[in-house]
């Protein structure tokens, strides 16, 4: 009698175990999905952002610029560049090809980019203030010379505060 109420209760354990739904899908059934947007000058960020989404078996799309960044425009030593020009004017709004059209498929989404004069470089908003997400956990990554993640993560998160913020990683 002790052995049939033993695998009676082995079967209702390995029955609820399988029912259990994956770490990646909602109450409702559908799939969590995650997207690792990326803004990279010289493709180091780029490279970043492919090992994260290998990570998370993330989709990758990248923030292109209308007008692409010349090796003149982002020398940070140059006041009159294109990139210490864009820098200093905190309302710059660089224009950026193209939006993600199915940016409401993902519920977490990964932002890339270098470092510039501490922060985020503007085209990142660009492409925050082009989407719309809300009800989405927002990440933030970054490449760098010198500089932590902490400062950049820290002036989205003041620029957005209505957005849902997780973690931030630098990715040297």
């Amino acid at each position: 009698m002790k052995r049939i109420t033993m695998i009676l209760a082995a079967c209702c354990l390995l029955m609820t175990a399988c029912a259990q739904k994956p770490n990646n899908q909602t109450k409702d059934n559908t799939m969590k999905k995650t997207l690792v947007a990326y803004f990279s000058a010289t493709g180091t960020t780029k490279a970043a952002a492919q090992k994260l989404a290998k990570e998370f078996g993330a989709d990758l799309y990248e923030i292109t610029p209308e007008v692409a960044y010349t090796s003149a425009d982002l020398n940070w030593r140059d006041k009159g560049s294109r990139s210490t020009l864009e820098m200093k004017d905190r309302s710059s709004r660089p224009a950026i090809k193209g939006r993600c059209e199915n940016i409401a498929d993902y519920d977490t989404v990964w932002i890339g980019f270098p470092v510039w004069w501490y922060t985020a470089p503007t085209i990142v908003n660009t492409f925050i203030e082009a989407h719309d997400l809300g009800g989405k956990v927002l990440n933030v990554f970054a490449t760098s010379g010198g500089s932590g993640v902490e400062g950049s993560a820290g002036d989205l998160k003041k620029a957005y505060p209505l957005y849902s913020w997780g973690e931030s990683r630098l990715m040297n």
